[in-house]
């Protein structure tokens, strides 16, 4: 799949890799969340928890949103933040973060693409994590929700934590490192 592929990522850095479709950006996020099984090569995180994997202090927010139609929002967002380790008390905050919170008690069958983007994002929120993979983060997402979206990923960003986003534009930082995979 990669072949000859190495960089770094510091502490406060995003790396957004770019490419034509197929290129490889999704598989790369997957490869680095341990979604995708590596067949050479490593993947490490200097300073990072000893005792966990690079996954394990990994956020993926992919293509799908992994969301349970008849939980609530809050449901929702309470059960991925005890499963990732997290605390119940951080749900409310972060739906708040993401403009949520009036929706707490809402189906997710309910939402639109949007809410349900907004809402999986919430869970970077929820629980932190220092890496943060970004598959078309944007992707569904207003332009009032791009902005919040860019405001936390700075945040991010400044409390040292790492994003790798893959995208075919701007995802709303200053700035940000470019891979391209892939020719043309």
């Amino acid at each position: 799949m990669f072949s000859a592929l190495s960089f770094t990522v510091a502490a406060g850095e995003a790396l957004v890799v770019t490419g034509r479709n197929g290129a490889g950006k999704s598989s790369l996020l997957r490869l680095i969340a341990g979604l995708v099984h590596r067949s050479a090569g490593r993947l490490q995180l200097a300073g990072g928890d000893p005792e966990a994997t690079l996954a394990e202090q990994a956020h993926y927010l992919g293509h799908q949103d992994a969301l349970k139609p008849s939980l609530s929002v809050g449901e929702n967002l309470c059960f991925w933040a005890e499963f990732l380790g997290g605390v119940r008390a951080a749900a409310y905050p972060a739906l708040e973060s993401v403009g949520l919170a009036p929706l707490e008690g809402l189906p997710a069958a309910y939402l639109s693409a949007g809410q349900r983007r907004r809402l999986s994002i919430a869970r970077l929120i929820a629980v932190k994590r220092p890496i943060w993979l970004l598959d078309e983060p944007t992707s569904a997402l207003d332009t009032q929700s791009q902005g919040r979206l860019a405001e936390l990923m700075r945040g991010h960003l400044v409390g040292g934590g790492m994003i790798i986003a893959a995208a075919h534009g701007p995802i709303g930082l200053d700035a940000p490192r470019e891979m391209r995979l892939g020719a043309g």
